[in-house]
């Protein structure tokens, strides 16, 4: 009763099987990427923007790791800093 399946799967059919899986699995590997956040702080594809200092000083003063009298000084530094490199 050998060969009742016939001939078998032909060159071209195992082929197109191992392409259409390539496929898929290129397809879940590039689906999972795009999902999960990665460490340079990419958002919609785009990089995101480093914090300027004036940013990291108004997030300080927010969280309350600066009280007003040294986010003042440190603010009015850095508008001086800024003034004189123009």
């Amino acid at each position: 009763m050998m060969g009742w399946y016939g001939a078998g799967m032909g060159v071209g059919s195992w082929l197109a099987m191992g392409v259409f899986w390539l496929v898929l699995l290129a397809a879940v590997i590039w689906l999972v990427a795009q999902l999960l956040p990665t460490s340079q702080g990419r958002a919609g594809g785009r990089a995101a923007q480093p914090e300027s200092p004036e940013d990291i000083l108004d997030r300080r003063f927010t969280l309350g790791e600066l009280d007003t009298q040294t986010y003042q000084a440190q603010r009015a530094a850095l508008v001086a800093a800024r003034a004189g490199h123009r």
